[in-house]
């Protein structure tokens, strides 16, 4: 089980979040997203065997989020 942690610079309102939460809890591989918007940060806990860190990257960025 692999766990990052990322800060994104700016998230605009508890909608913003939302999506972004369910975009990152969709992706196989993905066990569990938590954002603390005190400071903006998300950790991330995934099966590496599943899914690489690049991917979720990835999905952050596509979303429209920029990582710190």
């Amino acid at each position: 089980m692999g766990v990052s942690t990322f800060f994104i610079k700016e998230i605009n309102g508890e909608q913003q979040l939302q999506s972004l939460e369910h975009s990152l809890s969709r992706l196989a591989g993905v066990e569990r997203a938590l954002i603390d918007t005190d400071d903006n940060e998300i950790k991330i806990e995934y099966n590496e065997k599943e899914i690489d860190l690049r991917q979720i990257v990835q999905n952050i960025e596509n979303s429209g989020f920029q990582i710190k």
